[in-house]
């Protein structure tokens, strides 16, 4: 069950492999002698909103009613190349300010063989740095195997727009609305907790058939349920 909290709020967040998303920050304080495998650092809440957390408590974050993404490490988005700054490419993720990406945070990338992205270029990225004095980096890597796993630069297909909260409800494996489309026709999809959504279907209709889906059932635009969802796909020709 979501909590609401204020900014300055302590939150429960415990966990080994302790994920923090937006709103959250976690207190630099001296540690005392005794080891723990789980961080004792305070966390505080940064804005007002609900709190909320993964089902195996490893990720937390405040749920706001902010339309602008606040990046945070760790989270994977959906951006679009809008320049280039010497090695490094500029990319707009629908933050404050262009997130940086390295010409060689890619796998396998080496001075001599780079992707070869231009302006307009979609892609799939994880922030590997984000803090308020400064603009977020990107990697097109898992942190952990330094292979692709899905990152990089994403063809074709098309970008639609959602709220904050609905990128994040498409994430959670329990959401009904992705695998219920995945039965009615073959899609593939990416979704960055930044509120973008990449479509890749081998129809036309049926990518606007998905679009129209997330649109309702976007909480923003109307909370559609599943049977409804069902009832809608049932009337149309797939």
């Amino acid at each position: 069950m979501s909590s609401f909290v204020m900014p300055g709020e302590r939150v429960p967040a415990q966990h080994v492999n302790l994920k923090l998303g937006p709103g959250l920050l976690e207190l630099s304080v001296a540690r005392g002698s005794g080891k723990s495998s789980v961080s004792q650092q305070p966390v505080v809440a940064t804005r007002a909103g609900l709190l909320n957390h993964s089902s195996n408590r490893s990720k937390w974050w405040v749920e706001g009613n902010s339309r602008r993404y606040i990046p945070a490490a760790q989270e994977s988005v959906i951006g679009v190349v809008s320049g280039r700054s010497g090695e490094n490419w500029r990319v707009d993720i629908g933050a404050a300010h262009p997130a940086s990406l390295d010409g060689l945070a890619f796998e396998g990338a080496t001075k001599r063989n780079r992707p070869n992205l231009k302006v307009g270029s979609v892609l799939y990225a994880r922030v590997s740095l984000a803090h308020k004095d400064m603009e977020p980096e990107l990697e097109c890597f898992d942190a952990q195997t330094r292979k692709a796993d899905g990152f990089g630069e994403l063809k074709g297909g098309f970008v639609t727009h959602c709220s904050l909260q609905m990128s994040r409800l498409l994430l959670d494996p329990k959401h009904f609305l992705l695998p219920l489309l995945g039965s009615r026709f073959p899609l593939d999809v990416a979704v960055g907790v930044n509120g973008r959504i990449w479509i890749s279907t081998k129809e036309v209709k049926q990518t606007i058939v998905a679009v129209r889906c997330m649109e309702a059932v976007d909480p923003d635009g109307g909370g559609m349920d599943e049977a409804r969802v069902k009832k809608f796909l049932g009337e149309m020709e797939l």
